[in-house]
């Protein structure tokens, strides 16, 4: 067993035999070389997908070529439920160690970087993919719109291994073999509990296993000089630049104005309690004025601010040395930045000499004596900012660690998105855009000037994301046992109705200890807008099924469910129930009103008819067993019977419209053969037109023949 942990030296030589000519920056047609696969987090508001490379590079989901023209910035989604929202372009990860004699090259290289990203990854040769999964508390539930599976859950919450004793609502693991002998391991950790929704924490740990050679003795030796450095190229203007005039071409408005501002580098700075970094957006030269462009109006759409948030990560802990697992409060010893265009951020080379030294070279320049990149702009315009065409990328790096055979360390960080959510930057953009003075200001005061409103309340993110790094410290010292919400129903299932919608979902929370019911939001037109709260119950009077009335023909709706509990384990707004998250039951489909019931038996249609399993693509696309029965009165019976009598299926038509659907499926959980069959309909309540007169009577019946041919 201990031989898996290694790499295969052999492996590695053959790899690089084949793979030498791709390992050279720019000229690499594809993101990621070799085996790729991707998993998603998204119980929160905080939607980012995963890659088994060990860091989420440039168009690293589905390749630059597939989707240069939306997928550049495709990552950190924040508020996830509306579109555009995302605030990173890439990630890597660089693992570097000194005076390393290399088995594969037979060189002896002074400085040795394994790397990631933040451009393309080799999968290959670099960082090597062992293990790569997501653990859940409870798998996603079962969300259904009229029948279809109706949830972006089915595809992107992926849960590979259920642990009911998971403190983390779901957790991503990757494990990676590298080149040098050292075997990284991060595991992912996303919350759903409504004030750590917004942070993902990392844990790494960086262990020396060696290198095997199957035909020679295990390679084992020290590691020194060893850092990990992490690179990331934030992109907070994201939404408002791609639809911009001056941020229209190139990167001028979204990777030139992306500005970092690094803290706690000094551990003896008085109030120091936290180290990291955040991104936000800075004034562009080519807006209006310099205090109009704080925040990122949209030109499409002025009543939007398109920057409303920061992003960065923060240092939960970071072990001394291998003997020593306490946090050391100097760590991390690394925070440059560096131009995202240039050639250095873009090479995955192992075996470059020179390239290696100056990649460590800029691990070693620490913290920049002339301040950090927002220190070094001061007042100036973001784009006019230093000479990459692309802006900088922030670093930040854990190191030295001197590391024996079977040594290892553990570093921790947060990465997060706070800011102005979606009601309140609309609300500033629109308060600003219309100059509705008076305004009222952050702390209670009032201002005429605009432009200074505006600033004042974007910069209400730094306070957010500093309040999000607390609550993520928080959570890490608790040894992750912060409260949890109630879990979401298991199954949550919308049907159409022809004078209602029908919701109903499963009971699974009511076990919970402090469960206390249940809360149901809709939107109307569109799944990424606001939602409103059309229902709520608590523990006494609490049901599993509720009719939406209030609906209106031709209007399409999504809904969510939320569980909630009484409020007592609440720790941050004492009484405020803990709810369980949005985006478990969130709709993808909408559901509306459907085709108004019929009071006369004799117009029901049964659809096909002959049903033909060779015609499936004709009939009802997606569905290659459905049977409709249409012109139904608004609540009725359909019994299905064979040719000699025999009661195959009993259907119950509750909604009010004339329409409902069945999978061919028996009482037996058969699917329906070749044949002839009879379908008896009892209507079960009486019913009457208002405008035609016509009416059905409880009692009234009718049967009709259909064919079955497969």
């Amino acid at each position: 067993m201990k031989l898996l942990n290694r790499i295969s030296l052999t492996t590695v030589k053959m790899v690089m035999a084949c793979c030498v000519f791709l390992v050279c920056g720019h000229s690499i047609a594809q993101e990621v070389i070799g085996a790729h696969e991707i998993r998603w987090l998204r119980v929160g508001d905080l939607h980012t997908w995963y890659s088994n490379s060990g860091a989420e590079v440039e168009y690293g989901r589905r390749g630059r070529a597939c989707c240069e023209a939306t997928d550049q910035a495709d990552n950190m989604y924040w508020e996830a439920m509306f579109q555009n929202t995302d605030r990173n372009a890439a990630k890597g990860t660089w693992l570097a160690t000194t005076d390393f004699q290399d088995p594969v090259s037979g060189e002896f290289y002074a400085y040795k970087v394994v790397q990631t990203g933040p451009r393309y990854a080799n999968n290959l040769t670099n960082f090597m993919p062992a293990e790569f999964k997501m653990v859940g508390r409870f798998k996603a539930p079962i969300v259904v719109v009229d029948g279809d599976v109706a949830t972006d859950n089915f595809l992107n919450d992926q849960v590979d291994e259920e642990d009911p004793e998971l403190l983390a609502d779901r957790m991503i693991v990757g494990v990676l073999h590298t080149n040098v002998g050292a075997t990284v391991t991060r595991r992912i950790m996303a919350f759903s509990q409504q004030y750590h929704n917004n942070y993902h924490i990392y844990e790494y740990t960086i262990k020396n296993t060696g290198i095997y050679d199957p035909d020679e003795d295990p390679i084992e030796r020290t590691l020194t000089g060893v850092y990990l450095q992490f690179l990331y190229r934030h992109t907070p203007g994201w939404e408002a630049t791609r639809f911009t005039g001056w941020g229209a071409s190139g990167n001028v408005g979204w990777g030139r104005n992306t500005v970092s501002d690094v803290f706690g580098e000094d551990p003896n700075a008085p109030g120091f309690d936290l180290r990291g970094f955040y991104s936000y957006y800075g004034p562009h030269s080519g807006s209006i004025g310099y205090e109009e462009d704080w925040g990122a109006p949209r030109p499409d759409r002025p009543s939007v601010l398109g920057a409303p948030a920061f992003v960065g990560i923060a240092t939960m802990h970071a072990d001394r040395g291998p003997n020593d697992p306490s946090d050391d409060p100097a760590q991390p010893r690394s925070t440059p930045f560096m131009g995202s265009d240039a050639a250095i951020t873009s090479s995955i080379d192992s075996y470059n000499a020179e390239r290696m030294a100056a990649q460590y070279e800029i691990i070693l320049i620490g913290h920049p004596a002339d301040g950090d990149q927002a220190e070094q702009m001061g007042d100036s315009f973001a784009d006019q900012f230093g000479t990459d065409a692309g802006g900088y990328i922030q670093s930040v790096g854990y190191g030295p660690y001197t590391l024996g055979p079977g040594d290892s360390v553990r570093i921790v960080i947060a990465e997060a998105v706070a800011g102005l959510c979606r009601k309140k930057s609309q609300e500033v953009g629109t308060n600003w855009y219309m100059d509705a003075k008076p305004f009222d200001m952050p702390d209670g005061t009032t201002t005429n000037d605009r432009n200074a409103y505006k600033k004042a309340w974007v910069f209400t993110a730094r306070d957010s994301i500093m309040q999000t790094y607390h609550r993520a410290l928080d959570n890490f010292n608790s040894g992750y046992q912060i409260p949890q919400p109630p879990p979401p129903p298991a199954t949550f299932e919308v049907r159409s109705g022809g004078d209602r919608i029908l919701l109903s979902w499963a009971d699974n929370a009511t076990a919970w200890p402090v469960f206390d019911g249940y809360r149901i939001f809709r939107a109307v037109g569109k799944p990424d807008t606001f939602y409103t709260e059309i229902f709520s119950c608590d523990r006494g009077d609490a049901v599993h099924e509720f009719e939406d009335m209030t609906a209106l023909r031709s209007v399409d709706y999504y809904y969510y469910i939320q569980s909630k509990d009484d409020g007592s384990a609440n720790i941050e707004e004492p009484g405020v129930p803990l709810c369980s998250s949005k985006y478990y039951t969130m709709t993808n489909a909408p559901a509306y009103l459907r085709r108004q019931a019929r009071m006369d038996l004799n117009a029901i249609r049964i659809v096909p008819n002959p049903f033909h399993i060779r015609a499936r693509v004709l009939q009802f696309p997606n569905a290659d067993d459905r049977i409709a029965f249409f012109n139904l009165p608004p609540k009725c019976t359909i019994r299905i019977y064979t040719e000699r009598g025999d009661l195959i299926k009993t259907l119950n038509h509750v909604d009010g419209s004339g329409d409902e659907k069945w999978d061919c499926t028996t009482d037996s959980n058969q699917i329906l053969v070749s044949g002839l069959y009879i379908a008896y309909v009892e209507a079960t309540e009486s019913a009457i037109d208002e405008a035609s007169g016509k009416s059905v009577q409880k009692g009234d019946s009718i049967t009709k023949k259909f064919i079955v041919i497969r």
